[in-house]
């Protein structure tokens, strides 16, 4: 059991935390508008785990990413942002495909996709990918790798030898319906796969996709049936809620301004991640989460200039 008031114990690994999935370009509207009625956009380095790796590592532990990207424009633009940032690209497979893009509405609420697949889920498991995993302390992947063969064939056997080796498996359940083939049950699918699952970070609106409407609390129980050992819910303004099947614990949101909540999941997961990693109990590990995403709300994009988890830590006085 993961409790509150205690940390993560890892093995001595190489790399801090392995991010598995999507690399892709954002496309947001310059004005906040629900419609994409905006004339204008800006191409932006996009998806989550590539999101995380590079949050992580400027917050100040080791991150590597494992994706695929196509043999084009976008893919180069992607690439040449992962090594100006110090990004070992060395495990993004290049594919005779093009790469994957989301338009989104710049947004102070939830950003509404729009979604363009090409080369992200032609991920393969290839022995460089398991050598990565097997020296790392933490895995994460989110929902758009399993939407789709044969990136999910990949992530079944990440998770398979994640559990074999001791190896901390994260799932971002942010299930979208587009997403999904249509004679597929990618709900159902989702919740088979949670018992494989140490922790869990959903947003109330994926929680809903997944059960439909209900309480935070009813929630989090859910998650926890279906095998999560540790259930982080992120509630946007009313902060974040977390249990762990014993004990439950409320944390406010410390955001004061919003420009744009592209990425806010990603930022808070990256904050929770640096901290474990750096020893902080996890219900320390969650404030520092909460801190960094707000840090990271005050910006347009889903990746921003992040100081290090300490100057985080000193800027909210945590």
């Amino acid at each position: 059991m993961f409790r509150l008031d205690e940390g993560i114990k890892f093995q001595m690994k190489k790399n801090d935390i392995l991010t598995v999935g999507e690399l892709l370009i954002d496309m947001i509207s310059e004005e906040y508008d629900e419609d994409i009625n905006s004339n204008l956009f800006h191409k932006y380095f996009g998806g989550s785990p590539a999101n995380i790796a590079m949050n992580t590592k400027k917050l100040g532990i080791q991150s590597l990413l494992a994706s695929a990207v196509g043999d084009d424009g976008f893919g180069k633009f992607l690439l040449n942002h992962l090594r100006k940032e110090d990004i070992d690209s060395s495990n993004i497979q290049v594919m005779d495909q093009s790469t994957s893009m989301v338009v989104v509405t710049k947004s102070k609420a939830t950003p509404i996709p729009i979604f363009y697949r090409g080369a992200d889920y032609q991920l393969a498991y290839t022995s460089q990918l398991e050598q990565v995993l097997l020296h790392s302390k933490i895995v994460h992947f989110s929902s758009w790798p399993i939407s789709m063969k044969p990136a999910r064939n990949t992530i079944e056997k990440i998770i398979k030898t994640a559990k074999n080796n001791g190896i901390l498996i994260c799932f971002d359940p942010n299930y979208h319906s587009m997403l999904w083939q249509k004679d597929e049950d990618g709900v159902a699918y989702i919740k088979s796969i949670i018992r494989d699952v140490d922790i869990i970070k959903p947003s109330e609106d994926d929680a809903e996709r997944l059960f439909g409407k209900d309480t935070p609390e009813n929630q989090i129980e859910k998650f926890l049936k279906l095998g999560a050992k540790l259930v982080i819910m992120t509630l946007g303004k009313d902060g974040v809620l977390v249990s762990n099947g014993k004990e439950t614990m409320r944390s406010q949101t410390l955001a004061k301004e919003v420009v744009d909540t592209t990425g806010a999941g990603d930022a808070f997961w990256s904050g929770f991640y640096s901290a474990v990693v750096k020893g902080y109990t996890i219900k320390e590990a969650v404030q520092l989460g909460s801190a960094v995403s707000a840090f990271k709300l005050k910006y347009t994009g889903a990746v921003v200039e992040l100081p290090s988890l300490e100057k985080i830590k000193e800027l909210f006085e945590l």
